[in-house]
C-alpha cells in the first residue's frame, strides 16, 4: 500500500524532523526541503499528496513558494505552519493560494487531522466520472469528482479552497448562507469574530466565475451572507 506523500519545506532543523518522525509513524511519507527554493524546486519535480509550507524561509517565502506551485497545481493541499499569526498574514496566506493556515506551536493531534481531512476529500474525488459528479447552473459547470469547473464551456482555473467554496455555494441551490456557516462547513474552523476571510475568497471567486460572464452567479444578502443563482 503506497504511503502518503507530503513535502515539508522548513528551515527550523528541530521543527522539520521531530514533524517528520512523527508523521511517519502515522503512515506518511515525508521530504523535507530546508528552504524556499530547494522546496519550490521539489514540489515541481516530484507529485505530492499534500504540502506542509512555513512562511519565514531563505531565498524564497512561503507566499511565494505557494504561487508558484499553485501557477502549475491547483489541486494539491497545501497547509501554511508558521509562527506569523495575524489575521492579515493568514488572508496573505489564503491569497496565496494555501488551503488551510496552523500558527506555531501546533498541537500535533490537529495537525495529524487537518492533514487527514485534506486527503480525504482529495481521495474522494477519484473514480470514474458520472452524471451525479456534475453540478449546474445557469451556464456554470461544476464537477466534483475531477475538481474541474468552466463557464460557458470555458475552463476556470480555481485552488483547491476556491472549489470548496463554489462546490457549497452551489449545493445550497439558492438559499442565503452567512459567512460563519462557509467557514464551518469550507474551512472546518472557526474563525476569529470579525475576520473577512469569506469576503476575500467570495471576491476571488466573482473574479474568475462572474467578471467575464453574465448573467452574474455571487450575490450578497447584506448583513446576511451570500448566496449563488442566476439573477
Amino acid at each position: 500500500m503506497k504511503h502518503p506523500a507530503i513535502l515539508f519545506i522548513e528551515d527550523e532543523p528541530k521543527v522539520a524532523t521531530s514533524l517528520q518522525k512523527g508523521l511517519e509513524e502515522n503512515g506518511f511519507e515525508v521530504d523535507l526541503a530546508p528552504d524556499g527554493a530547494v522546496g519550490r524546486h521539489m514540489a515541481a519535480q516530484k507529485s505530492y499528496d499534500l504540502i506542509l509550507l512555513d512562511i519565514n524561509l531563505p531565498f524564497v517565502n512561503g507566499y511565494e513558494v505557494c504561487r508558484s506551485i499553485r501557477a502549475t497545481n491547483t489541486e494539491v493541499p497545501v497547509i501554511m505552519l508558521t509562527a506569523r499569526g495575524s489575521m492579515d498574514e493568514k488572508i496573505s496566506g489564503f491569497d496565496a493560494g494555501a488551503d488551510d493556515y496552523l500558527v506555531k506551536p501546533v498541537d500535533f493531534r490537529e495537525l495529524l487531522a487537518r492533514i487527514r481531512v485534506f486527503l480525504k476529500r482529495r481521495n474522494a474525488g477519484g473514480g470514474d466520472l458520472n452524471e451525479s459528479n456534475v453540478l449546474r447552473i445557469a451556464d456554470l459547470e461544476l464537477n466534483s469528482a475531477s475538481q474541474t469547473v468552466s463557464r460557458q464551456g470555458m475552463p476556470v482555473n480555481l485552488t483547491a479552497k476556491e472549489f470548496a467554496l463554489l462546490e457549497f455555494l452551489v449545493r445550497c441551490n439558492g438559499r442565503v448562507v452567512t459567512r460563519a456557516e462557509i467557514t464551518e462547513k469550507v474551512w472546518d474552523v472557526n474563525f476569529d469574530t470579525g475576520t473577512n476571510v469569506v469576503d476575500v475568497y467570495i471576491n476571488f471567486l466573482r473574479k474568475k466565475i462572474d467578471r467575464n460572464f453574465e448573467p452574474k452567479l455571487i450575490h450578497t444578502k447584506q448583513g446576511v451572507g451570500y448566496f449563488l443563482k442566476p439573477l
